[in-house]
C-alpha cells in the first residue's frame, strides 16, 4: 500500500514537471518583452516622421504626392491600437504588420525621390535624419528578429508533446509571426536569360 502512495507521488511529480507550465509562462513574458520591443522602435520611426517631412517641405519642388503618401502612411501606422491581445489574434496583428509596411513603403519611396533633389541631399539636417532613420530601420529588423525567435520557441513548446496537452488545457494557442508580405512574389525563382541580346 505504502509503495503505490509512493509510486503515485512519483508519477505525478514526473507529470508535472513535464508539463511545460512554467515554461509556457516564461516563454509567454519573453515574448511579449520582445514585442515590447518592436513596439518601442517603430514609435521611434513614426516619431522621426514629422521631422523628415518638415525638412522636406522646405525643398519647393518637392513631390508633394510622396509626402502625402508619407503622412497617410503613418498616420494610419500609428491609429492602431495595439494591446497584448494583438499578439494573440492573427488578423490584428496581422493588420498591425501590414500598416507597418505601408509605413516602410512610403519612406523608401521618399527617400529614393530624395535622390533627385541635390539641395535637399545637401541640407546637414536631412543627412542627420536619413542616418538616423537607417538605424532605426535596423533596430527594427533586430528587434523583429528577436521577437521571431521569441514566438518560435513557445510555438514549438505548444505544439510539441506532451506540452501541446498543458497548452490545450491552458489555452496557450501558437502565437502569430512576422511574414513577407510579397510572399508569393519572392517565393517564385528569377527568370534568367543568358542568351545573347539580338542586334
Amino acid at each position: 500500500m505504502m509503495m503505490k502512495r509512493w509510486l503515485l507521488i512519483l508519477v505525478a511529480v514526473v507529470s508535472l514537471s513535464g508539463c511545460g507550465y512554467n515554461q509556457f509562462q516564461a516563454l509567454d513574458e519573453a515574448s511579449k518583452s520582445a514585442w515590447s520591443e518592436v513596439l518601442n522602435q517603430y514609435q521611434r520611426r513614426a516619431d522621426l516622421v514629422p521631422n523628415i517631412v518638415a525638412t522636406v517641405k522646405g525643398e519647393a519642388s518637392f513631390e508633394q504626392d510622396t509626402l502625402t503618401k508619407v503622412i497617410e502612411a503613418r498616420a494610419k501606422a500609428t491609429s492602431i491600437q495595439v494591446t497584448p491581445e494583438t499578439l494573440n489574434n492573427p488578423e490584428a496583428f496581422n493588420k498591425f504588420q501590414q500598416a507597418q509596411g505601408e509605413l516602410s513603403s512610403a519612406l523608401s519611396r521618399l527617400m529614393v525621390v530624395s535622390e533627385r533633389y541635390p539641395d535637399l541631399k545637401a541640407n546637414q539636417a536631412f543627412k542627420d535624419l536619413r542616418v538616423t532613420l537607417e538605424g532605426t530601420e535596423n533596430r527594427i529588423t533586430v528587434a523583429r528578429n528577436r521577437y521571431i525567435e521569441s514566438v518560435q520557441e513557445y510555438n514549438v513548446l505548444a505544439r510539441s508533446f506532451p506540452t501541446n496537452l498543458t497548452a490545450k488545457i491552458f489555452s496557450y494557442a501558437p502565437k502569430p509571426n512576422f511574414s513577407v508580405q510579397n510572399e508569393a512574389q519572392i517565393s517564385a525563382p528569377p527568370t534568367v536569360d543568358f542568351s545573347a541580346p539580338k542586334k
